[in-house]
């Protein structure tokens, strides 16, 4: 008997909602392949984070660029774990670099490459790309001269800067908040609706699925509230893009759409987003996709529900026996 594969999730922080999504992901597998999944993984440099009392088993690992793919093969080896799914902007491009090694040893990754992910953590580069694609780019510059609107938006060209994004400023307020940041971009700032567009293209380059949803309530660049639409231009413009982009597995693009109904492409992170688990609960199965892909089962057909749901999250308490020394 073939024995069962383990999966390591990387980074997993306080992404409790994720965990549980990859555990049911196998758990659905092993109801039609029964012994295909058998222990979730969890890593983090953080020795006290959250997500490690959500998985089977902790490695605490070190910060990153000290962890080498050597380890990583080791460790892997030794606990039969079959996958990895990474979860940080930070820390794509290194398993994207390390995933030719990694699948030579059996071991797959969920991760596009890096040229994809190059593309998507640098904005301005993201902005050319769509440019020279006639994609509805919102105008993203490194020099706030060559905009010219009524208000504007800074914020850092590199990775996730929502903490450090400042809105609907003026052109001097612009000027003194990009000296605050590393490597400062300028947008014009429009007023309108924000979307996430959540959707998966599997190992042949084809889209499996996508869900839409409104972004009603962000709190650092997150959603805390959010509800399925259906915006089926939207959603094929995005997948559209995901193709153009040759990304893999599961990617979500931030959209705004203004007031005259016109399309402003923001951002595409290349990974499962933190609310992404409203669109697994529509019918978008990233995780269970990818766990088949890994281990040469047939995927499963996306089937959207008939009903839009809403998403609201929030802080939970959970009650455990104290550890004993």
């Amino acid at each position: 008997m073939t024995q069962a594969a383990n999966i390591l999730i990387t980074s997993i922080s306080k992404k409790v909602p994720l965990i549980k999504a990859v555990r049911h992901a196998a758990d659905t597998i092993n109801k039609t392949a029964p012994g295909q999944v058998d222990k979730i993984f969890g890593a983090d440099a953080d020795f006290h984070s959250i997500g490690r009392y959500f998985v089977d088993e902790f490695w605490h690992i070190p910060f990153q660029g000290a962890l080498t793919a050597g380890e990583i093969i080791s460790f892997c080896k030794k606990h039969q774990i079959k996958m990895i799914i990474p979860t940080r902007d930070g820390e794509l491009l290194f398993y994207a670099k390390i995933e030719h090694e990694l699948r030579k040893q059996g071991i797959t990754c969920l991760v596009s490459s890096a040229q994809s992910i190059d593309l998507c953590s640098n904005k301005h580069l993201f902005y050319e790309f769509l440019r020279k694609h006639d994609l509805p780019a919102i105008p993203t510059h490194k020099n706030i001269e060559k905009l010219h609107s009524s208000s504007y938006v800074v914020k850092e060209c590199f990775g996730a800067g929502s903490k450090s994004m400042g809105l609907d400023l003026s052109l001097p307020e612009a000027k003194i908040w990009a000296q605050k940041l590393r490597h400062p971009i300028y947008q014009p700032f429009i007023r309108g609706g924000e979307f996430s567009i959540d959707l998966y293209i599997n190992r042949q380059g084809d889209p499996m699925g996508t869900i839409a949803r409104v972004r009603e309530l962000v709190k650092d660049g997150e959603s805390q509230i959010t509800t399925s639409v259906k915006m089926p231009q939207l959603e094929a413009i995005c997948l559209a893009t995901a193709k153009l982009l040759k990304l893999y597995g599961p990617a979500v693009f931030q959209v705004l759409i203004d007031d005259t109904n016109h399309m402003h492409m923001i951002e595409c992170n290349p990974r499962f987003g933190g609310a992404s688990t409203l669109s697994v609960a529509m019918g978008l199965k990233s995780f269970e996709w990818f766990i088949q892909e890994s281990l040469g089962l047939s995927l499963t057909p996306f089937l959207r529900t008939d009903k839009e749901l809403k998403q609201v999250r929030f802080p939970e308490d959970i009650i455990l026996p104290a550890e004993t020394t």
